[in-house]
């Protein structure tokens, strides 16, 4: 007897969140994409090394902080800036634990602010430590304190600019 089900295709982890940044969309979109200053912009990233660039593109190594077991992460990943359309590409090139990680930005004028938005694609391997479920819940999860640090520092930046011009 054959069967005609097919094995289940493997999950696809899949997230979609935004903040709305009070700061002009210009402010908003050079602080988050000046890859340098990641490490003091995110709580997570001990480092950032720019490995390759052309004016809209970018190579890069990303280093966490370590986590609880003393371990350090870190891969490379490639970015794209589409600076008219305010948006941004990205994916793993050294995808790690995952068989694919890719995330689209993109920032849209909103109430005088800016709304920015994170949409992340990815799945786990099978022999990585957490599966495609887990992983999206902590994605989620991270994603939302992440915002929340850009923001507060983000509006922190365009309010001293604002002092400063005023």
């Amino acid at each position: 007897m054959t069967s005609t089900d097919s094995p289940p295709t493997p999950t696809v982890g899949h997230t979609d969140n935004s903040i709305l940044i009070d700061a002009d969309i210009d402010h908003v979109w050079a602080m988050t994409n000046d890859l340098r200053s990641w490490p003091d912009l995110f709580t997570e990233y001990a480092s950032v090394e720019i490995l390759d660039s052309t004016d809209t593109w970018f190579q890069f190594r990303l280093t966490m902080h370590p986590d609880e077991a003393g371990r350090t992460w870190s891969w490379v990943s490639e970015r794209t800036l589409d600076p008219a359309a305010r948006e941004v590409r990205a994916r793993r090139v050294e995808p790690g634990p995952f068989e694919f990680m890719d995330i689209h930005w993109s920032y849209a004028p909103e109430d005088g602010g800016t709304r920015m938005r994170w949409v992340q694609d990815f799945r786990m391997r099978p022999e990585a430590p957490i599966d495609t479920e887990g992983m999206t819940r902590r994605i989620d999860a991270n994603s939302k304190v992440q915002m929340q640090v850009i923001k507060d520092k983000v509006e922190a930046a365009a309010a001293a600019d604002q002092g400063a011009v005023g």
